[in-house]
């Protein structure tokens, strides 16, 4: 580590120790969620199990509560339940990274750990370039930076980052969200054969291809996954109009379906699928576990008008990860499922069988708190419309007639009501996992999810039900995770 760099890291130390009280003590400090331990988070880095520790790496501005020179923080696990803060990863030192280590990937290779991000740099004039950028590690916590391994081609602006690389067919690909010169979203793919010299193979998804037209100016955070015989790209896409219920975000994160040719550089797709259809759900990553799971975060929450009227950024931080997701395939649709061990933090179960609501409020004695799990599953095929309102902030609704899934909140900046749907054409489960400032909530076993954050009274613990569904209900308590060092 250089000087320059020691200096840096030290600075946010301080930072961290000035504020830690402060941040410690807000109410709406997540449970069993990662955060920053001071100011903003954003999106998943570097997701990766290796020598058998889970590593999460995460966008994080340590000395504001908004966007800037962003580091990369670190977290490690050998569960996804107990966690550790490890020392930073990346902090922004050097000329190619002077204004910020932007997000990217990790690889493990004959042992050692290697850490793909861009180095972005604005310049005096307003200009900016970007650089595509290594850092190698021995034991996945002290990483040595080997600087720029790839500048940017010709064709594309300098908004061109967030490389995702992964090996097959005996080679390696890099996967690059970037924006064209006239302004168009697309997702470039390079290859390597020692992770260091690329070679450009070219666009694999953007308007013009597969009949995709008018679909955004910049394509984020983009991922190439290999679920039961189809290849995924999941991408952040950047402009997409609102249409009916879907793009209603200001910015989206969904996926298309198809099949990568390795040799010809082509995917073939078939059309955008958003993964979640909440307020509060961006830039997600996966990795395979040793297991062979296919495992998804992403950031719990979104670069809008309303980021900076969250309540949290008058106690110096802002923003979470979501809990880990396991991806599975069914049909066309992928599903997610949140990972088995979360299971581990259950505690206080209750359980009610056959409830039957009568059209009025009810209220199930012990159903109540704010960082809880439910599971209620339907049984009949009709199940009636029903509401579902959280500590008198948030409420679900199921509309049966229309098969739609509502989920409302408070809009952080207005307070006036805002609302998500979808639709699905039978409901026979809903799973909720309700944190102090959060909900992620899955629908039929993760044919679709909502994720948001919400900022409900600290001391309310209500949760109320209205309608006239039928149901079994499960409810646990879920316990704070261990976060050391």
């Amino acid at each position: 580590m250089t000087k320059k760099e020691t200096l840096l890291v030290q600075k946010v130390y301080d930072e961290i120790e000035k504020h830690k009280a402060q941040v410690q003590t807000d109410p709406y400090r997540l449970h069993y969620h990662l955060m920053p331990q001071v100011g903003l988070l954003n999106d998943p880095n570097g997701l990766i199990q290796y020598k058998g520790t889970y590593h999460v790496f995460y966008q994080w501005n340590p000395f504001d509560t908004a966007h800037g020179a962003k580091f990369w923080g670190h977290y490690s696990s050998r569960d996804m339940v107990h966690w550790r803060e490890e020392p930073i990863a990346l902090a922004p030192s050097e000329w190619y990274e002077r204004n910020g280590c932007y997000s990217g990937s990790a690889v493990e290779l004959e042992g050692k750990l290697y850490l793909f991000y861009t180095g972005n740099v604005k310049l005096d004039d307003g200009t900016r370039e970007t650089y595509q950028c290594l850092a190698v590690s021995s034991d996945g916590v002290q990483f040595e930076k080997l600087g720029p391994i790839l500048k940017l081609p010709d064709g594309y602006t300098a908004h061109f980052r967030d490389p995702k690389v992964w090996w097959k067919h005996g080679r390696w690909h890099m996967v690059i969200g970037a924006q064209t010169l006239d302004g168009k979203g697309t997702a470039v793919l390079f290859t390597s054969d020692n992770l260091c010299n690329w070679k450009e193979t070219g666009p694999i998804a953007g308007e013009g291809m597969n009949g995709l037209t008018d679909f955004g100016y910049m394509w984020e955070c983009p991922d190439i996954i290999h679920l039961d015989g189809k290849d995924i790209l999941l991408v952040s896409p950047q402009g997409l109009e609102p249409s009916g219920h879907s793009y209603q975000n200001l910015f989206q994160s969904g996926y298309f379906m198809g099949r990568l040719d390795y040799e010809e550089g082509c995917f073939r797709h078939g059309p955008f699928t958003e993964l979640d259809r909440g307020f509060d759900f961006y830039a997600p990553q996966t990795f395979v576990d040793k297991g062979g799971r296919t495992i998804l975060y992403a950031w719990m929450g979104i670069t809008d008008e309303t980021e900076a009227f969250q309540p949290t950024l008058a106690n110096r931080w802002v923003h979470a990860l979501t809990i880990p997701r396991e991806l599975k395939v069914h049909g066309e649709k992928v599903y997610q499922r949140p990972v088995d061990e979360l299971a581990i933090l259950r505690k206080d179960r209750i359980e009610y069988k056959n409830v039957r609501l009568t059209g009025a409020l009810s209220q199930l004695d012990g159903v109540e708190g704010r960082s809880v799990e439910l599971l209620l599953d339907f049984p009949k095929a009709k199940n009636g419309g029903f509401r579902i309102r959280f500590r008198n902030e948030a409420e679900l609704f199921y509309d049966e007639d229309k098969q739609a899934i509502t989920l409302r909140r408070r809009n952080f900046k207005t307070g006036e009501p805002e609302t998500r749907t979808c639709h699905v054409t039978a409901l026979s489960q809903l799973r909720v996992f309700m944190d102090h400032s959060s909900l992620e909530i899955f629908i039929n076993e993760g044919e679709e999810v909502f994720t948001a954050r919400y900022f409900p009274r600290p001391a309310d613990e209500t949760i109320s039900f209205f309608g006239t569904a039928e149901f079994h209900l499960i409810k646990w308590n879920i316990d704070k995770i261990k976060v050391g060092r």
